[in-house]
């Protein structure tokens, strides 16, 4: 079923009194419920500096795992990605197109649910686990809750090509089921490290059995120091082989020495913005 058409976006209160923000802004919005899952989870928004021009709609670029994304209080670890700071910028030596940012909270101990598309076992804490497969439910969640509420309330660009996922480690997993699912939504994912290790590797044969290739532009990294890396490199000859062209629709990257970690993620952020918001990628 197709997502519901976004209603038409309001005019936010700063707007309606004729400003524009000087500076980027970060709002958390707390707890918003998902009808899908009888949750709520924090999202949190980040609006680029110039934000508030009636004229001027910008791209969306939404993130999993968003309590790691922007604030290193809230970060696993305490290492926050810095999205804000790389953002603003890139934006400042005007190498992408101002963004908004929006980081999609995970639910703690359901984040493996959510985030897996498929049932299966999986080891935690020395134990063994059993994940409830619940990525398309997560998926419509994002499409049919989260994405017409962005969409209605602040100045998007809401089209497929303007509108981006990004995920590291489950998060990029998910972000590639979620855009498998629906192209027509997402023009863009970003996978850092994604663990395509899940339930035998199906995500391979999942994106192999493909009849033919999505409109999907794709992002793929693996840090060398990663254990199990090279089943990045058969992801990578995966997509080839189903369509993707390297260099053109497909980024596949290889980090020397680069560990599975938050610190690593955001080290290579800048260059995975380029990717999404890019001047040079506006014609795509």
């Amino acid at each position: 079923m197709p997502p519901p058409e976004p209603t038409r976006p309001s005019r936010p209160a700063f707007l309606a009194r004729g400003r524009v923000q000087r500076e980027a802004r970060l709002r958390v919005l707390q707890r918003f419920h998902s009808r899908i899952f009888r949750n709520s989870r924090d999202v949190t928004v980040w609006t680029p500096p110039g934000y508030g021009d009636p004229r001027r709609r910008h791209p969306v670029i939404y993130f999993q795992d968003g309590q790691n994304i922007f604030d290193p209080k809230t970060a696993f670890g305490g290492h926050a990605w810095n999205a804000g700071e790389t953002t603003a910028d890139l934006i400042k030596r005007r190498t992408i197109t101002p963004p908004i940012l929006v980081g999609i909270g995970n639910t703690g101990a359901n984040r493996i649910n959510e985030y897996t598309p498929t049932r299966a076992d999986y080891e935690i804490d020395g134990g063994k686990a059993r994940s409830a497969g619940d990525a398309k439910r997560y998926a419509r969640f994002v499409v049919t809750e989260l994405k017409p509420f962005i969409d209605a309330r602040y100045l998007t660009l809401p089209g497929p090509r303007t509108t981006s996922l990004v995920g590291s480690s489950m998060g990029g997993l998910v972000s590639l089921y979620t855009a498998l699912w629906h192209p027509r939504v997402f023009g863009s994912v970003a996978a850092l490290s994604p663990s395509l290790w899940w339930d035998n590797r199906i995500a391979l044969r999942d994106f192999g059995s493909l009849k033919r290739r999505l409109d999907v532009r794709l992002w793929i990294d693996m840090g060398t120091a990663e254990p199990g890396w090279e089943v990045a490199q058969l992801f990578r000859d995966t997509l080839v082989n189903a369509g993707w062209t390297l260099g053109e629709n497909l980024e596949y990257h290889e980090i020397p020495g680069a560990e599975h970690s938050e610190q690593a993620w955001a080290a290579r952020l800048g260059a995975v913005l380029n990717f999404l918001a890019g001047r040079s990628a506006d014609a795509r």
